[in-house]
């Protein structure tokens, strides 16, 4: 197998997972970071050059809206990474952004334009940084309204194709919210979705005569299905109840065809069916991979795809629905990397302490070995390990170069049923920490796997993770990296943005009640027992983990002397949005990985 430079892997053009036809159908407007900043771009139907829309070069894109004469499009920016979004209009010809908000320490969330195009909606927390209210825009005369009283967490969603009703989703939690019916005219807002406990409700389309909506929902079940909701007796009834999460749902504006993804181990699976005829549409097999967003064009002939896979870095496609043919409207690739030498993870399972099986995916290099290998923790906690090109290229590069890689589905994972998802409330840093032990195990039962060359790699929660693993299970390890990840949960949970503090009694612990109990899982009690080197990396910028995170810890292994490498981007938050700064973290965890466990020097 030829050996490649890292630079070649991580030679990607980057899709945002966003996507959406315009309302002719005639042009697919998504976000990627050919320019190096994730900007906004629109390409034909069936192909063609994309046309660029913006030019940011410290803002990143991360929503849109068409409007509904096709003629221009909102969108959502913030800057450097700073996640203080404002909200902006551009024509679909381009031309420089005009902001509609000013506001540049407050969040400014879109949702969407009025079928009439009069009104859109956002939401906003200007008034109070701990709330976010829904706000009403009068597009002629830049008015705005708030139809909702104060005091939650409000985001708004779809609305209703007459223009009668809006959809907004309360949310209490990771695993707790509402999905509300506002009467746009009257003021009167429904909840559609009342409950006991912690339920997940997430609105979905509308149905084309406006008598309801689909929605997702784990009522009574470990998995999230398919509803719909009918607006006239204010019930709703399942569609689709797979024994995996359905995460992506669509319906052509005509009414005819609905699309749903489903989350089958990890990797998605795509489904539809004719509402006409009520026939199962046959559609394709897709490799491994992961739909990240889908969107049906108005005659539910075509749908775009944002779709990646462990060896090719997310694309936008489109799938013909009648012929079954999958086209690649961009290139996201472009290192002139040979397909043949990547390689393909394996589903696999290990135990841990109480007898539960640990999913993982596990990419081995080839040959005989014995091989150094990286335990890599994902983000979230409440998030999944996917079948994707992860860390742009960071995988792919280092098998290359003869690691392996084994990234786990730890207990506060994501697609495995709720009950597995909610064990890692109030519970950081402890029996999650078993399962990361769990793995250093079953790592060292592999007969490929050099037990002295194991490091533990992650970002934000997986930071967490890592600083977890070097700290309170230093034996296994070879070397840490830690990307963004707190150190110390008591101050961790004191400087996250004040809308997510009613969140963290219950998910991580109350600085008050719990402060034994988190100064107990907190890595940086128990910096002394580092024994191995670490790589630190944070976002200046970066509001959900503040810098004073990283700086804390590196501060108190250089007093006693430890090894620590520490990079600090002024320009970035919590991950890089430019290219050459992603390329640049990953090029110093790679680079510090060969150096501590390669013998061999890296291509030149």
């Amino acid at each position: 197998m030829k050996k490649y430079r890292f630079e070649q892997f991580a030679a990607t053009r980057l899709y945002y997972p966003l996507v959406g036809y315009s309302p002719d159908g005639k042009h697919i407007a998504h976000v990627n970071n050919m320019t190096g900043q994730f900007n906004l771009w629109t390409v034909s139907s069936g192909g063609g050059y994309p046309r660029q829309l913006t030019a940011y070069t410290d803002n990143t894109v991360r929503n849109f809206a068409w409007s509904p004469d096709g003629q221009k499009l909102l969108l959502q920016a913030d800057q450097n990474g700073d996640e203080q979004h404002q909200i902006y209009v551009v024509g679909a010809a381009g031309g420089w952004p005009e902001a509609l908000t000013s506001k540049l320490d407050a969040q400014h969330n879109l949702g969407d334009w009025s079928p009439d195009g009069k009104w859109f909606a956002y939401c906003a927390n200007d008034q109070n940084p701990a709330n976010m209210d829904i706000v009403l825009y009068e597009v002629e005369t830049g008015d705005t309204r708030r139809p909702l009283p104060p005091g939650k967490l409000y985001f708004p969603a779809d609305w209703s194709r007459d223009g009668h009703y809006l959809q907004i989703v309360d949310i209490r939690s990771n695993t707790d919210q509402d999905v509300l019916v506002l009467d746009v005219q009257t003021g009167d807002c429904l909840n559609a979705t009342p409950h006991e406990g912690e339920v997940i409700f997430v609105p979905g389309p509308w149905a084309p005569d406006s008598s309801g909506f689909y929605l997702l929902t784990n009522t009574g079940r470990e998995f999230t299905g398919l509803a719909f909701f009918r607006l006239a007796d204010q019930t709703w009834a399942w569609v689709e109840t797979p024994n995996h999460d359905i995460e992506q749902v669509d319906i052509s504006r005509n009414g005819r065809v609905l699309a749903w993804a489903v989350n089958e181990g990890g990797a998605s699976k795509l489904y539809g069916r004719d509402l006409q005829t009520g026939e199962t549409l046959r559609l394709p097999e897709l490799p491994l991979g992961v739909i990240s967003a889908m969107k049906l064009n108005p005659d539910g002939t075509k749908l775009a795809l944002i779709f990646g896979r462990p060896t090719v870095a997310s694309c936008l496609y489109e799938l013909d629905l009648r012929t079954g043919d999958l086209l690649m409207l961009g290139q996201s690739m472009l290192g002139g990397i040979d397909p043949a030498d990547m390689i393909e993870p394996e589903l696999v399972e290990y135990p841990t302490f109480d007898g539960r099986m640990i999913p993982a995916w596990l990419y081995r290099p080839r040959g005989a070995g014995p091989f150094p290998v990286v335990l890599s923790i994902h983000g979230g906690p409440e998030s999944q390990e996917r079948p994707t090109y992860a860390y742009n290229g960071l995988y792919q590069y280092l098998l290359n170069r003869g690691f392996g890689i084994l990234a786990p589905n730890i207990r506060g994972s994501t697609g495995y049923g709720i009950s597995y998802q909610k064990l890692i409330h109030r519970d950081w840093g402890g029996a999650e920490l078993k399962d990361i032990e769990g793995a250093a195990k079953y790592l060292q039962s592999l007969d490929w796997v050099d037990k002295n060359r194991i490091a533990v790699f992650g970002g934000s929660f997986g930071g967490f993770a890592t600083l977890s693993a070097v700290t309170r299970l230093p034996d296994y390890w070879a070397l840490g990296v830690d990307i963004v990840g707190p150190s110390n949960l008591l101050t961790f949970v004191k400087s996250v943005p004040p809308f997510w503090q009613r969140f963290m009694k219950q998910w991580v612990g109350d600085p008050e009640e719990d402060r034994d109990l988190l100064v107990e899982r907190s890595p940086i009690t128990y910096v002394d027992q580092i024994r191995v080197p670490l790589l630190v990396i944070q976002g200046a910028k970066d509001p959900r983990v503040v810098q004073a995170e990283s700086d804390q810890m590196v501060e108190r292994i250089r007093q006693r002397g430890g090894d620590v490498r520490y990079y600090v981007d002024e320009e970035e938050g919590h991950g890089a949005t430019r290219r050459e700064n992603a390329i640049k973290w990953m090029k110093l965890v790679s680079e510090y990985l060969e150096e501590y466990l390669l013998d061999e020097p890296s291509p030149a």
